[in-house]
């Protein structure tokens, strides 16, 4: 679906029906009942509205359209309690909405210019002669007066007589240009009709109409009946109307899109999203991405996100240098993600529906694809420190996560990904992922030397991965191992300062280093670096007993060797260091947290 396609339909609503700012006190308030993209529709349809309805307006709308329109009120309660009472009685659409006049452009119905006059309260019905005198102060054009009382104008589809081929083809001749137009949208709307909108019935023309005839079970003659082509337009606007996609332009959060709002409601603004709740048991939510960062706080996004419960686990993973692509289906929930960092600032949508509106999703989502564009201007953050700073329940405030059993550090060995980890952290898992994002395969557990290596099951390319130590530092040299500390709180690893104070285990283990530094659980699995950036060991989880417990401080390490020795067994390679210089502090936080991953245990 193109965005050509919607131009009209976009500007049939407009923001001040989404955000409580838009409303002013100084406004007038009107039932929106329906809008139609041509003049003569619209005509029809108020004469009918003023009949069964009463002062009825009709406004052009930004794009072409014409909006029908019963008001105006000096309040929205007042506008709402009609728009109740004539939806009770089946007397106009059940989407209809409240709204201000701000939208509305200039008048084209009543046709004499003169304003309409409000109708009777919800509660009362009109008087009977009062009904005839408001509208005698606005006759109608004569041929419409004349038409009125048998109402044939627009009958309904069901009671036009079908044709023959020959007359339909001598009624099609007799189409005004905007009526071909409008049957051209009719059939790109329901994606029969790819072409340019020309309002010429060419081969391509053609081909929609007999794609929309076999649709419907009709013979195919690529000629629409005057019955069908009631059919195919009436189809049209009910979908319009029970989609009500509005053009949103929002300075808050600086993005303009395209959103169903007749299937949605603006729920409020919680860092970094806007929240779209349900409305009208449409089965869809919509959240919108506005957030300042960096290209580290876009990939830290994608990997959280992950995390949610609203995003099913099962679906395309994509993460590219400027944007990410996530979508999920389960059983019962289905999502679609799109964000792209561009000057600092990082913008999005997500699409959040339920199984039974799958065939409205399709619609959706290519309108939102089409319609989206970045504007300037972020929707403020709470904290004012970004995504890799902070909590993930802060960041994501009003979203229930998806929580693992447990949490470990890890990191990356080589080019494609490779992982090692403590054997703990897979142990029992229906499912283990890295960084929460990338679903990964226990390629080698060795519970004995307590290490498990792991395989994304998509290779990736690491920002750095391990060059292990040659040798071991001096005793009480200083060490640091990088680690989650805090298991899944956190988005980036916390570095921990300590000394290495033994070659060995207590019980002379010659694959142990024993160090002395106090981590957390979390941090098992993690790197652990010497002052030149290697690799010394891998931290493994606090080796208690029954009855003795050792001090806080005391810690142990899988050497390098046995490392190496694992990655061997599980037919992959680690890199010896060639560093003989101290690496600078800042440089080392920065490598550590670039090779550190998040290895997460699902069931």
């Amino acid at each position: 679906m193109t965005d050509r396609i919607f131009k009209a339909a976009l500007a049939a609503l407009a923001l001040a029906l989404l955000l409580p700012s838009a409303a002013t006190a100084q406004q007038r308030y009107w039932v929106q009942m329906e809008a139609h993209a041509t003049i003569r529709t619209a005509l029809e349809f108020a004469r009918r509205y003023e009949q069964s309805v009463g002062n009825v307006a009709g406004f052009r709308l930004l794009g072409g359209w014409y909006a029908l329109a019963a008001g105006p009120f000096d309040t929205p309660a007042e506008a709402e309690a009609l728009r109740r009472d004539l939806t009770a009685r089946g007397v106009i659409r059940s989407d209809a909405y409240v709204t201000d006049s701000s939208i509305y452009g200039e008048r084209f119905w009543p046709e004499d210019g003169a304003p309409p006059a409000p109708p009777p309260a919800a509660a009362q019905a009109p008087e009977p002669e009062p009904a005839p005198d408001t509208t005698a102060a606005a006759p109608a054009p004569p041929a419409l007066e004349e038409a009125a009382p048998e109402e044939p104008a627009a009958p309904a589809v069901a009671e036009i007589p079908e044709e023959t081929l020959p007359e339909a083809r001598r009624n099609e001749a007799a189409l005004t240009r905007d009526e071909r137009a409008e049957i051209q949208i009719a059939l790109a709307w329901f994606g029969h009709y790819a072409m340019a909108i020309d309002a010429a019935f060419g081969p391509g023309t053609r081909r929609a109409m007999q794609a929309w005839q076999q649709a419907e079970g009709l013979e195919p003659t690529g000629v629409l009946t005057t019955r069908q082509r009631a059919q195919l337009l009436q189809d049209y606007y009910d979908a319009l109307a029970r989609y009500g996609f509005a053009e949103l332009s929002d300075d808050t959060i600086g993005i303009q899109i395209t959103l169903p709002m007749a299937m949605l409601e603006f729920s409020r603004y919680e860092s970094p999203f806007a929240h779209f709740d349900e409305a009208n048991d449409s089965g869809m939510r919509v959240l919108l991405i506005s957030q300042e960062g960096t290209q580290a706080t876009l990939f830290g996004l994608y990997e959280i996100m992950q995390t949610l419960e609203v995003i099913p686990l099962e679906g395309r993973r994509e993460r590219r240098g400027n944007g990410f692509l996530l979508t999920g289906q389960s059983e019962t929930a289905r999502a679609h993600a799109v964000a792209q960092y561009r000057g600092g600032e990082i913008k999005g949508w997500v699409l959040l529906w339920e199984p039974r509106a799958d065939e409205d999703a399709a619609l959706v989502l290519s309108t939102m694809e089409d319609s989206f564009r970045p504007l300037p201007g972020v929707l403020p953050s709470a904290t004012g420190a970004g995504i890799s700073a902070v909590s993930r329940r802060e960041l994501l405030a009003g979203l229930e996560v998806r929580r693992p059993v447990r949490s470990r550090s890890g990191f990356f060995v080589d080019a494609v990904g490779t992982v090692v980890t403590t054997a703990e952290a897979v142990d029992g898992c229906g499912r283990v992922t890295i960084d929460e994002a990338y679903e990964a395969e226990v390629r080698l557990l060795d519970d004995d030397a307590g290490i498990a290596v792991l395989s994304p099951q998509t290779p990736l390319v690491p920002l750095a991965f391990a060059q292990f130590a040659g040798a071991d530092p001096g005793l009480d040299a200083a060490v640091r191992v990088s680690g989650f500390s805090y298991q899944d709180t956190l988005t980036r690893p916390i570095i921990t300062f300590g000394q290495l104070a033994d070659t060995q285990g207590l019980n002379g283990e010659a694959s142990l280093r024993r160090l002395a530094i106090e981590v957390q659980p979390g941090d098992s699995g993690g790197p652990v670096f010497d002052n030149r950036g290697a690799v010394m060991g891998m931290l493994l989880p606090r080796m208690d007993q029954p009855g003795r417990l050792m001090p806080e401080d005391v810690h142990f390490a899988l050497s390098a060797e046995a490392v190496m020795q694992a990655l061997e067994s599980a037919q992959r390679r680690g890199a010896l260091s060639r560093e003989n210089a101290t690496m600078p502090a800042e440089t080392l936080t920065r490598v550590s947290a670039d090779l550190t991953v998040l290895v997460s245990c699902w069931n």
